[in-house]
């Protein structure tokens, strides 16, 4: 449905009459971050050691203040580093599926498949780079307090990146303010 605007009223205009423009930029943000997520797991899974290094350093705590009050928290068994490094690329690659499925339902025009797999997907690494890195790399491991293996700074660009596009994605896209058609 599609109504002429008048002073203080807004066009009513549905994504098949109306602009495309803001699907256009959800399909395109949740295809940046699916190509992204998507190279870091083939990253982490073709070159394993690298990152399997930066997970070891953070859960030993082994470059941070060496706080006794804090230490305890440390895992030094490199079996459950392993684990937790294996579970990270597990959820990389989880949500980099996910996040490509969204994308393709976006260019499929399969617009409420597309937000909800999109949203889906953006929340898994906001969970990731949130609440695994961020806080629990970050605060219960005390990864700020390490001058070498300190990486609130990345996990800090992904939150927020998934964070605008989820905003992006969760967008009313019906509606127009008669500007863009």
């Amino acid at each position: 449905m599609t109504t002429t605007p008048t002073s203080g009223t807004i066009a009513t205009t549905g994504t098949r009459d109306g602009s495309r423009t803001p699907v256009l930029a959800a399909t395109l943000l949740t295809a940046t971050v699916a190509l992204y997520i998507t190279l870091v797991a083939f990253g982490n899974i073709t070159d394993f050691g690298t990152n399997q290094q930066f997970v070891r350093h953070v859960l030993a705590m082994d470059t941070t203040f060496k706080d006794g009050d804090l230490m305890w928290r440390a895992i030094t068994d490199k079996g459950l580093q392993d684990a937790a490094y294996v579970a990270v690329i597990a959820w990389e690659s989880v949500a980099a599926l996910v996040l490509v499925a969204g994308t393709w339902s976006w260019i499929r025009r399969d617009e409420a498949r597309a937000r909800r797999l999109s949203t889906y997907g953006l929340l898994m690494l906001m969970l990731l780079f949130g609440a695994g890195f961020i806080a629990i790399g970050g605060e219960w491991f005390a990864m700020w307090q390490s001058k070498n293996w300190n990486g609130l700074d990345a996990a800090t660009r992904v939150f927020l990146l998934s964070g605008v596009v989820l905003v992006v994605v969760q967008l009313p896209f019906g509606q127009s303010a008669g500007g863009d058609r």
